[in-house]
């Protein structure tokens, strides 16, 4: 038992730390090679954070454990929203005043409808991982054409800030980018190895491991980078960062996951997780509207979110 703890802490560690670099030399990278502040903001920085989701629900479907798949992609969205948004506004209040941030909020319920439809049969199939896989697509082409026709968005003015801060030459940022890389797959699959293990030891399913601490684990990028940027000032940051982080897994994710191994989905996904998921998804809509004057994720909203966390994760380890 030893043994597997140790691995998924090292995991754990590994991955949040090689996500960083992976993220930091992508991030330079496509800046080098011309690609507009505000597409770095949204795609590279926003879905770089999902790679250690993404590598780990990759990983168990290909070992057979699609609890874990699952679990991570959906429990991520969940701590997206009610943990790294709350703490982040307990912390300092959210200001929402990006246009593309605004914009996306109704796709990502979108997502979440679609994804929810999907879990009605009780399964992944390929086809539906397509389905996933070409509205992605669709989503990344229409962000990629607007922000090249658009300028001025806040998130375009704080991504500029946040790239002159950490810039770096293009070998280090290609470098930091094959290294972190590297790591990240490697530490995916130490992670899932100690979570698999640690599951079977303790009794528990996959999906439980999934959804607590493998979720955790994997949001922790996301919720160090919006601290800081919250921090900052840099609020549009910390709201777009969320939004491209819960499209990413709902959509690419689970997408790429369900291609590779088509997964049974147990009843409790849609009836409990997905239901959680998507009641904090509309709940965002609520929290940041702010009429004709930017919305604000206050501290007494962020506490309400952080609540909301606690009491879903004490129901799992109640019903574990």
């Amino acid at each position: 038992m030893l043994t597997p703890i140790l691995a998924l802490l090292a995991g754990l560690a590994i991955l949040i730390w090689s996500a960083d670099r992976f993220i930091a030399g992508a991030a330079q990278t496509a800046r080098h090679f011309g690609m507009p502040p505000l597409l770095i903001g949204m795609v590279v920085v926003g879905f770089g954070t999902s790679a250690p989701e993404l590598l780990v629900s990759l990983l168990s479907a290909l070992q057979g454990n699609p609890g874990i798949a699952l679990g991570n992609a959906y429990g991520s969205n969940i701590a997206n929203i009610a943990l790294i948004l709350g703490l982040t506004a307990l912390i300092s209040p959210i200001i929402v005043h990006s246009r593309a941030v605004v914009r996306e909020l109704p796709i990502l319920a979108g997502a979440t409808a679609l994804a929810a439809w999907q879990l009605w049969d009780g399964q992944i199939s390929r086809l539906d991982a397509i389905i996933l896989a070409i509205a992605f697509l669709l989503i990344m082409v229409w962000n990629i054409h607007r922000g090249m026709r658009e300028q001025g968005d806040a998130l375009d003015s704080e991504t500029v800030r946040e790239l002159d801060e950490h810039a770096m030459p293009i070998r280090r940022a290609v470098f930091w980018l094959i290294v972190g890389l590297i790591l990240l797959i490697a530490s995916s699959r130490l992670l899932v190895w100690g979570a698999v293990d640690i599951a079977r030891s303790l009794g528990v399913s996959d999906l439980f491991i999934g959804l607590t601490i493998i979720a955790i684990g994997t949001s922790l990028p996301e919720l160090a980078s919006s601290i800081i940027a919250s921090r900052k000032d840099e609020h549009d940051i910390v709201f777009g960062n969320v939004i491209g982080s819960n499209l990413f897994n709902t959509l690419a994710v689970v997408a790429i996951a369900g291609f590779v191994q088509p997964m049974q989905v147990p009843p409790e996904v849609l009836g409990r997780d997905m239901l959680v998921m998507g009641a904090l998804t509309l709940s965002l809509f609520a929290i940041c509207y702010g009429g004709k004057k930017a919305g604000k994720i206050s501290r007494w909203k962020g506490a309400l979110l952080t609540t909301a966390f606690v009491a879903y994760t004490a129901h799992l380890l109640v019903t574990a």
